[in-house]
C-alpha cells in the first residue's frame, strides 16, 4: 500500500535502486559472497604472516650479526690481553737477566759489607786496597826462610799458592802455615796405625792415632779419603776451607783461628808460629 492508500501492483516493475539494494543484499547473502569475502580475509591475513615472518627473519640475522661482531671484538681483545701479558713477561725477565747479581758468600758467616769496618782494616791488612793489590804480586821461588828445609819450603809454597788459587787473604795464608808448622813441622807425615797412609809420597811417619799429611788430618773424623789427605793442596783445601766457616776468623788471634779448626789438645802451640810463617808467606809473595 502507498501512502495515498493505493495498494501496490504485485506485477508492477521495481524501481532501480530497489533492484540494485536488493541485488547487493543477496550478493552479500549468497554462498558464493560468502566464499569471496573469507578468501579475501585469509589472503589479507597470509600477507600479515608474510611480513611478520619476513620481519622476525630480518631481526634473528641483525642479532646473529652483532654477535659474530661481538664475538670477533672479544677475540681480538682476549688476543691483544695475551699479547699485552707474554710481552710484559718478556720484559721482566729481561730485565731480571739484566740485574747484577752478587755471588753468593763463601761462608754462611759472611757478611755483605761494601766496606770494610775499622777493626778488620786494622787485624787484616789484606781488607785495604794496598794490600789487595800486593795479594795479586806473582809467586816467587825463594830459597827457604825462617830456618826450613828444601822440603819444608816446598809444602809451605803449596800451601800459599793453593790458598791464593781460592782467593784466600794473606792473613789465612800465614795462618794455614803456622798451623802445618805446628801440626806436622811442615812435612808431609804417614800414620803408623795406618799402613795405606805409607803407600803415598811422604816424609816421614807419625803415630797420633789415624792423623796424617800437613796438618794431620783424620780420615775417621770425615776430612777425606787417605789417599787425598796425604796430596798437600788437598789437605790444604780441606784446611781453609773449614777456617772460611769460622765466624770472624780474620779478627782473631791466629792460635785462636788455628784452634777453632783443629781442635788441638794445646790450643796455644800455634802462636809460637805466627812471625816464622809470616816470613815464609812474604818471601812466597812478597808484600811490596
Amino acid at each position: 500500500m502507498r501512502d495515498d492508500g493505493t495498494l501496490d501492483d504485485p506485477n508492477a516493475p521495481s524501481s532501480p535502486t530497489a533492484e540494485m539494494e536488493e541485488g547487493t543484499s543477496a550478493e552479500r547473502t549468497t554462498p558464493a559472497s560468502r566464499l569471496r569475502a573469507y578468501a579475501r580475509d585469509l589472503t589479507g591475513r597470509r600477507r600479515a604472516q608474510v611480513a611478520l615472518a619476513t620481519g622476525v627473519v630480518c631481526c634473528l640475522g641483525l642479532a646473529a650479526a652483532v654477535q659474530a661482531r661481538e664475538g670477533d671484538t672479544g677475540v681480538a681483545t682476549r688476543d691483544d690481553v695475551a699479547s699485552s701479558e707474554l710481552a710484559q713477561r718478556a720484559e721482566q725477565q729481561s730485565a731480571s737477566r739484566g740485574l747484577d747479581r752478587p755471588a753468593p758468600p763463601t761462608t754462611p758467616a759472611a757478611t755483605s759489607s761494601a766496606t770494610p769496618s775499622p777493626s778488620a782494616t786494622t787485624a787484616d791488612p789484606d781488607t785495604t786496597a794496598r794490600a789487595r793489590k800486593v795479594v795479586t804480586a806473582k809467586p816467587t821461588d825463594p830459597a827457604p826462610v825462617a830456618g826450613l828445609d828444601e822440603d819444608q819450603m816446598d809444602n809451605a809454597k803449596v800451601i800459599v799458592r793453593t790458598g791464593r788459587d781460592m782467593g784466600i787473604p794473606r792473613r789465612g795464608l800465614v795462618i794455614a802455615v803456622a798451623t802445618a808448622m805446628q801440626e806436622s813441622n811442615l812435612y808431609n807425615v804417614a800414620s803408623g796405625v795406618l799402613p795405606e797412609s805409607q803407600n803415598y809420597p811422604h816424609q816421614g811417619v807419625g803415630w797420633d792415632h789415624d792423623s796424617v799429611g800437613l796438618f794431620q788430618q783424620r780420615s775417621s773424623s770425615g776430612w777425606g779419603p787417605i789417599s787425598r789427605l796425604m796430596d798437600p793442596a788437598f789437605a790444604t783445601r780441606q784446611f781453609l776451607a773449614a777456617l772460611q766457616q769460622v765466624p770472624g776468623w780474620q779478627q782473631m788471634r791466629l792460635t785462636d783461628a788455628a784452634q777453632a779448626v783443629q781442635i788441638s789438645a794445646y790450643p796455644e802451640h800455634y802462636q809460637q808460629h805466627e812471625w816464622r810463617a809470616t816470613r815464609v808467606v812474604d818471601a812466597i809473595v812478597p808484600a811490596g
